[in-house]
């Protein structure tokens, strides 16, 4: 059975609690085992996390020790999943780089705050994760990130929709839904769900379940590489502090 973690708290703004419940019961119904956290000293066991087949980070801002941030990096480098939503993985720990290099972007802004209403477009041909997908309309707040190039765009938003001073740029379609590697480990990341309403859509469940089952797929994956073992990277000597 694939082991799973889930850690929740930070800003009870977006639920994480209530979030967290959600996660758990989708996990367990794809047969995970899973353990769930309210406190970062759930990373502080680097072997344990090793031995998962997933982590699900749901802490939006917050402080977190250089070690923690260290020993996540490390267990999904060797092959453990990593996979969130919105600001509980990618508006966490504003001041830890290597966080945002891990993860793939950083939210900067939320134009018209909560109550936006605007499209979700899925990518056809990028990826069949999201291939049971259509495209949707949501009212919530429709995150603006800086995004690693690196990733690979599963869904987008096009901006502006709220007018503001980014509506000089022009049009521009946002990552909603991405992946990226690791090390050997695979991210999944969905930028929708700022509240535990929008997470029970039937559309964010489904993409959730599916980067769900995707990222821990690739424990299974590492596994079966041998002698591909590399250095695990810690971060710049200028972060750890």
């Amino acid at each position: 059975m694939s082991k799973a973690l889930i850690v929740w708290g930070g800003w009870d703004g977006h639920e994480p609690e209530q979030v967290a419940a959600i996660f758990e019961r989708i996990l367990k119904e794809e047969q995970f085992e899973v353990e769930v956290s309210n406190t970062l000293e759930a990373y502080a066991d680097a072997d344990k996390l090793l031995g998962l087949d997933l982590i699900v980070p749901l802490w939006t801002m917050g402080q977190i020790e250089q070690e923690l941030v260290n020993n996540v990096s490390a267990a999904v480098q060797s092959g453990v999943g990593l996979a969130g939503i919105h600001g509980g993985m990618c508006d966490a720990f504003r001041n830890n780089v290597d966080w945002q290099f891990m993860t793939g972007g950083q939210w900067v802004a939320h134009p018209g705050n909560d109550g936006v209403e605007y499209t979700v477009n899925i990518k056809r041909g990028s990826s069949p994760l999201l291939d049971h997908i259509e495209d949707f309309q949501v009212k919530s707040e429709q995150y603006y990130l800086h995004v690693d190039p690196a990733v690979e765009v599963l869904a987008t938003t096009r901006f502006p929709v709220v007018e503001g001073p980014h509506s000089a740029n022009g049009p521009v379609d946002m990552p909603v839904v991405w992946t990226k590697r690791w090390g050997a480990g695979r991210v999944y990341y969905n930028s929708l769900g700022h509240h535990a309403d929008i997470v029970e859509m039937q559309q964010v469940t489904e993409m959730m379940r599916s980067g769900f089952k995707w990222a821990a797929a690739g424990k299974a994956v590492a596994n079966n590489k041998t002698g591909q073992k590399a250095e695990v990277y810690t971060g710049m000597a200028d972060n750890q502090t």
